[in-house]
């Protein structure tokens, strides 16, 4: 039985934060959720300190809405250093963060900049435990509006195996109970099958009447293609598989009329 009674979570009112607010909540833990919107920044340091006051486990579930490696890069490296030195100083015992399969070789964008969030977590004073995810289903949405022209959605090439971000909260929330020694490899957590980013485009532009296409295009100034296209992304054999489908998760998302 876990002896944790108090866990932040920064970012919480984003696309994974706020389920794992829920899921903390419904388990019965006393839940400390902080964002910029309550005064709370992490890449500032801002508030953090006093926030973290009495806070045993601080999941990190904050992100930032750019891709730019460099604009990224400098949100993660900050949050991570001030989510070491303020956890020291309000006497946190663990960090617990959600990071991406795969992308131990990544060079560009935003798998580039989570890479050295991981980094820059593992140097710090306090112990680690950091969990690794397929990419969210929410994100198809994301991507299908990113490169929709008129009634065409270009979507990158990408194989994966797409998760529900509640399946993620639940199993981060797993993570920041169980006092364990962190993990190497990291411990991964994947949808039940995988899919290809355009397919679940075209499942998600059926289900919401557009955009009328969907191509799936390979970007040849992306240094990440190959790991895109080729199967990087996918889970890895320790890693635990959990549903929904993307197809039944946006059929529970969005009702037919």
């Amino acid at each position: 039985m876990t002896t944790t009674k108090k866990i932040a979570v920064a970012g919480a009112t984003g696309r994974l934060g706020k389920h794992v607010v829920d899921v903390l909540t419904e388990r019965g833990y006393e839940v400390v959720a902080f964002s910029r919107s309550n005064g709370v920044d992490i890449e500032s340091g801002a508030g953090l300190v006093e926030a973290l006051d009495g806070v045993q486990v601080v999941i990190d579930a904050a992100s930032t809405p750019s891709a730019d490696k460099d604009i990224a890069t400098e949100f993660f490296t900050a949050a991570a250093r001030n989510l070491h030195e303020a956890g020291r100083q309000a006497g946190v015992e663990r960090l617990v963060a959600v990071s991406i399969i795969g992308i131990d070789t990544a060079t560009a964008g935003y798998n580039a900049a989570k890479l050295v969030h991981e980094q820059q977590l593992l140097a710090g004073p306090l112990p680690v435990h950091i969990l690794r995810a397929a990419q969210f289903h929410e994100l198809v949405e994301v991507m299908t509006q990113w490169g929709t022209q008129g009634d065409t959605a270009y979507v990158a090439a990408m194989r994966t195996q797409l998760v529900a971000a509640r399946t993620v909260a639940e199993a981060l929330v797993d993570l920041a109970v169980e006092p364990t020694a962190p993990a190497t490899p990291f411990p991964e957590i994947a949808g039940p099958r995988p899919e290809t980013m355009a397919g679940a485009a075209t499942l998600f532009a059926a289900r919401r009447g557009g955009p009328a296409h969907i191509i799936e295009s390979s970007d040849p100034q992306n240094p990440d293609r190959e790991a895109f296209e080729d199967g990087t992304l996918l889970p890895s054999p320790h890693a635990v598989l959990a549903g929904p489908t993307y197809a039944e998760w946006l059929e529970a998302t969005y009702p037919a009329a």
